[in-house]
């Protein structure tokens, strides 16, 4: 304990305030939630990088940098020695975990997507996490995840992980906001310089994130709608078409991209797995109507608030499309519906579950 009676929790902090797509988000808004939820614990957050700029941290935060040559040798040494130096009576990492950890490791393991569709990653990267999670899960003394089906497939998939698996489901950052529709509208065709109605898809392209399959459905939506299809994120790997209706606007920031939710008439989520589905609350809070398909979690998330398909045909798609498009009642209810649904997730719950977790290593 420190000098003040507080058990010491040290986390790798690499990812706070980053642009790692969900994964910074998860860390960053995490942060955010233990603040109120864990007053009891002293943290010590460490990176190899200084204090993100425009970060405060509350009395029982810290930050310590730490250096290493490599990324590698900073999960294996670095951190671990610097976390057990600084009096950690747990240390919280994401899906690897070095030995040094000992008894007071947590890893968070955010998905087993790699296992359930190895095709969907590169032959580097599969390797790298068929070997890393599945020790990090049996190094470690809890393993947290995000949602229960991925608590599932987690403790079916990795067995030494059943029984110490918690699931502790994410919510919509804060930083995503709801705009006036026609303000939020102004403001996309400032950015991509046309007016025409725009669904929307918002991923990093990679073949699981399956946005192959937006750009196919919305090509064939019926001439009566003009709708383009904007394409939002990192570029990723793997080639891909853009289509007849497709416009990438690349990587935005918060703000663009809280107008381009508010400012669509239809949320596209076509992944072939997901260990949640930030997104899909990010467009229910901006009252969006969403599409999405039933990879891994996103029917969990989502509920009676989204229009969930079963089929990967890219003309079932289209068909849902044209059915919601053309029918304004259908989308109002879609709208109403993910705005009562989204506030039931709450970063609050995210870190009071966290928060237990500590608490029970700690002990």
């Amino acid at each position: 304990m420190t000098a003040m009676g507080k058990d010491t929790v040290a986390i790798d902090a690499r990812l706070v305030m980053g642009t790692s797509s969900g994964d910074s988000t998860y860390w960053t808004s995490l942060l955010e939630g233990l603040v109120d939820s864990a007053s009891d614990l002293d943290f010590k957050l460490i990176s190899n990088t200084p204090k993100p700029e425009g970060m405060v941290l509350a009395p029982n935060f810290s930050w310590h940098q730490v250096p290493a040559k490599s990324s590698r040798l900073w999960s294996l040494f670095a951190f671990p020695l610097a976390a057990k130096k600084l009096g950690a009576k747990v240390i919280h990492a994401q899906y690897s975990l070095s030995p040094l950890v000992g008894s007071i490791g947590i890893t968070t393991i955010h998905d087993v997507s790699f296992m359930i569709g190895p095709e969907w990653f590169k032959p580097r990267d599969r390797l790298i996490l068929s070997r890393t999670v599945p020790i990090a899960a049996r190094r470690a003394r809890r393993v947290i995840t995000v949602s229960e089906t991925s608590k599932r497939e987690i403790e079916s998939l990795i067995p030494c992980a059943k029984g110490k698996t918690t699931s502790t489901p994410l919510a919509c950052p804060s930083w995503i906001k709801r705009v006036d529709r026609a303000e939020a509208k102004t403001r996309v065709a400032e950015r991509l310089g046309f007016t025409d109605p725009y669904i929307l898809s918002v991923s990093t392209r990679w073949p699981r994130k399956n946005m192959e399959l937006a750009v196919h459905a919305a090509s064939g939506l019926d001439s009566r709608f003009p709708h383009r299809l904007v394409l939002s994120g990192k570029a990723g790997w793997g080639d891909m078409s853009l289509g007849k209706r497709g416009t990438a606007s690349g990587y935005v920031d918060t703000e663009m991209l809280s107008n381009l939710y508010s400012g669509a008439d239809l949320y596209l989520a076509p992944s072939r797995h997901e260990g949640f589905g930030i997104p899909v609350l990010e467009a229910f809070r901006c009252g969006c109507p969403v599409v999405c398909s039933a990879g891994g979690a996103l029917p969990e998330v989502a509920g009676d608030s989204a229009v969930v398909m079963d089929s990967w045909e890219p003309s079932d798609w289209t068909a849902a499309i044209d059915g919601l498009l053309g029918d304004p009642s259908k989308l109002d209810s879609l709208r109403d519906r993910g705005l009562r649904r989204e506030p039931l997730f709450s970063w609050a719950e995210t870190a009071r579950r966290t928060a237990e977790v500590y608490r029970e290593v700690a002990r």
